[in-house]
């Protein structure tokens, strides 16, 4: 809680005691969507106090803090993640500082395989609920001013606010898929038979984040919202490939922003 207090210090006095509204995580390949953000002020990991720094290429390491659709946001241009070495506390310690800095819900994104064999390379998922594969960021003692010991994971993924993403998807002719997202630790990409295992247990994509910051988020009754960008196809054949994901996140970019932008103005 020391730590998590200092961050948030530090960050109001840089910021001019900014409150933002919405949080947003980027995803690998998709930092692009701070263009749509009227910036007011850019801080990077390295000089915010008990912060972790993004060591994965496709993960600038800023928290961005501005407006969007005339909603105050805050962004992390990049996350963290387990396979870097971080501590669950260390990945989702970013979501702890933007709850007590005021934010009413989350928006994630990551880039993701495809298990469903009806994606195609581009498409973007709209996450229903998740699968958690890594260890829990909850576990060891439960810090009750965020939550109680034994949260409830109904409504992880806010249905209200999917219902307001898929009519603004429609108006706006943005092609959306549905499904559940399973959290792995990385950093290897998946087997054949590991595709086919998550299939098996109700995956439609699946990736090596996410799960843990809607998890720390949930505990918090923050609202959630999230998107997955297929960056490639898993039972296919073809190998998967760090730049090639990086390459379909920014393909997919624009239309993500459009979705995200729409949304924050209709929240």
């Amino acid at each position: 809680m020391e730590h998590i207090l200092e961050a948030c210090k530090a960050i109001q006095e840089a910021t001019n005691n900014f409150k933002p509204e919405v949080g947003i995580i980027l995803g690998t390949g998709l930092g692009g969507f701070v263009d749509s953000i009227d910036v007011e002020y850019r801080l990077e990991y390295k000089d915010i106090p008990n912060m972790p720094v993004s060591t994965v290429e496709g993960h600038k390491g800023c928290l961005i803090f501005g407006t969007v659709g005339g909603k105050k946001v805050v962004a992390m241009q990049g996350r963290f993640h387990y396979y870097e070495g971080y501590t669950m506390k260390q990945v989702t310690f970013p979501v702890r500082v933007m709850a007590l800095l005021g934010i009413r819900c989350l928006f994630v994104s990551n880039a993701a395989g495809g298990i469903n064999t009806s994606f195609c390379v581009g498409d973007l998922m709209i996450i229903t609920d998740h699968i958690n594969l890594l260890p829990n960021p909850l576990i060891g003692p439960n810090m009750a001013e965020f939550g109680p010991r034994f949260p409830d994971m109904h409504d992880c993924y806010s249905h209200a606010i999917r219902n307001k993403a898929t009519a603004i998807a429609e108006r706006e002719h943005i092609k959306l898929q549905y499904g559940v997202y399973v959290g792995t630790t990385g950093p290897t990409f998946e087997t054949q038979a590991e595709y086919r295992y998550f299939k098996a247990i109700g995956g439609d994509a699946v990736g090596m984040s996410t799960v843990p910051e809607v998890i720390v988020a949930r505990h918090m009754s923050v609202p959630c919202f999230g998107v997955s960008v297929i960056t490639n196809c898993g039972l296919s054949d073809e190998k998967g490939d760090h730049e090639d994901v990086q390459l379909q996140g920014k393909k997919a970019g624009e239309r993500m922003s459009r979705l995200f932008t729409e949304l924050i103005r209709e929240l």
